[in-house]
């Protein structure tokens, strides 16, 4: 099970960095010109984070074996 989540955590890091980097870069090309995409990017990172951040703790109460 711990196998499965920290292959999932890596793959949401992965995906939030991806999202942060493609946001930035479009960004700074001036390829996302309108607030509407611009938003649609800053919600997938935050959306991918979240998830990241919710599956590191599920790792920690399972390693922690509830104590």
């Amino acid at each position: 099970m711990n196998t499965l989540l920290i292959i999932l955590l890596v793959g949401f890091m992965a995906a939030t960095a991806y999202v942060l980097v493609r946001g930035v870069m479009a960004m700074a090309s001036g390829k996302v010109g309108n607030q509407e995409q611009q938003q649609q990017w800053m919600r997938k990172r935050v959306l991918y984070q979240g998830i990241a951040i919710f599956i590191a703790a599920a790792i920690l109460l399972l390693a922690g074996g509830g104590k």
